[in-house]
């Protein structure tokens, strides 16, 4: 719970704003503290919840400003995550989760993780020429979204994001489907459906579009989004499988935003978490902390006139407390 930052080892900013959400989540920290601490030295070296419990006892046993995550760091990389090069947080996010799942002992604790973070979605195809379709439920762990629509104009806010991704899609030309009951190839309509939301809902702007010179090119235009979101209010009954009971928990707060400064190809990251003591927005950059504003936090909205300045990149939101 306390607001300690995090030395750079060298290119390790992705890594320490990542750890920075993982162990401001009193949620994550409590299934943490609950894992079987491996037997032997060589085990534990080669842990990473073990490791990222050590270094979250470290972050709250004194009073330093800061600690290294250097053991945890040295884990991750027998577990081929490469130090000292740039990461993009969406994929070390999931490698790291991946990691934790792997190695979390007790079946209790990885549906609990599960719980904490997995998103589950049903799949839809329907032929448009008769009653064949064919539905699938699958588990995501971030949902994401596009900032550009199909035919690369900007999408103005967060929800429009959110609806633009469950939106259906007609397969028609070059796109036709199969249909095994025509027997040949028909248009088809193709849609994503919200099943279930985790307590932490993880969200990727995908902010990156390819250019013709096989150059990937940041978007940094302004995109808002809110402290408060509620699903029900932002999606159609056609963009929902789930009962009344499911949807109800749909209300969430911001808890933290992953920002990125730079270009597609380098850059600096950072982290701002709203610390659920006292219900403070934070700046986590590496070893320095310091208390901010929602303006602040504003600011990651991002300008299409200010490439290099931060950009929101994950976006973590947490379900609201019952009354």
């Amino acid at each position: 719970t306390e607001a300690i930052g995090l030395y750079n080892l060298g290119q390790s900013c992705c890594l320490n704003s990542l750890l920075q959400v993982f162990l401001m989540n009193i949620h994550f920290t409590r299934i943490l503290r609950r894992i079987t601490v491996p037997p032997s030295p060589a085990q534990r070296r080669s842990n990473v919840p073990y490791q990222m419990l050590l270094l979250l006892e470290k972050m709250q046993s004194g009073k330093c400003k800061a600690v290294g995550p250097t053991e945890l760091a040295c884990c991750l990389s027998e577990h081929r995550v490469e130090l000292f090069v740039q990461h993009d947080a969406a994929q070390l996010f999931l490698t790291l989760w991946n990691l934790l799942k792997k190695q979390m002992k007790k079946p209790e604790l990885v549906k609990e993780l599960r719980d904490l973070y997995t998103i589950c979605i049903q799949e839809h195809v329907a032929c448009q020429k008769c009653s064949f379709e064919v539905k699938s439920k699958s588990t995501m762990l971030t949902l994401p979204l596009p900032v550009l629509d199909a035919n690369s104009h900007r999408l103005k806010t967060l929800e429009d994001c959110l609806q633009y991704f469950f939106h259906p899609e007609e397969l028609t030309g070059q796109n036709m489907c199969f249909c095994q009951q025509c027997g040949r190839k028909t248009p088809f309509l193709q849609s994503t459906k919200l099943v279930h939301l985790p307590q932490t809902l993880t969200l990727h702007l995908k902010r990156f579009c390819f250019e013709r010179s096989s150059c990937t090119h940041k978007l940094s235009h302004s995109l808002p989004f809110p402290q408060e979101l509620d699903l029900r209010q932002v999606l159609t009954e056609s963009q929902c499988q789930a009962d009344d009971s499911e949807k109800a928990t749909w209300q969430y707060e911001l808890f933290a935003v992953v920002a990125h400064s730079g270009s597609a190809s380098c850059g600096h990251y950072c982290a701002y978490i709203r610390r659920l003591t006292d219900c403070k927005w934070y700046c986590f950059n590496d070893s320095e902390v310091c208390q901010v504003s929602w303006d602040d936090v504003k600011c990651t909205y991002g300008r299409s006139n200010l490439y290099w300045r931060e950009t929101a990149y994950l976006l973590f939101y947490m379900k609201k407390q019952p009354q």
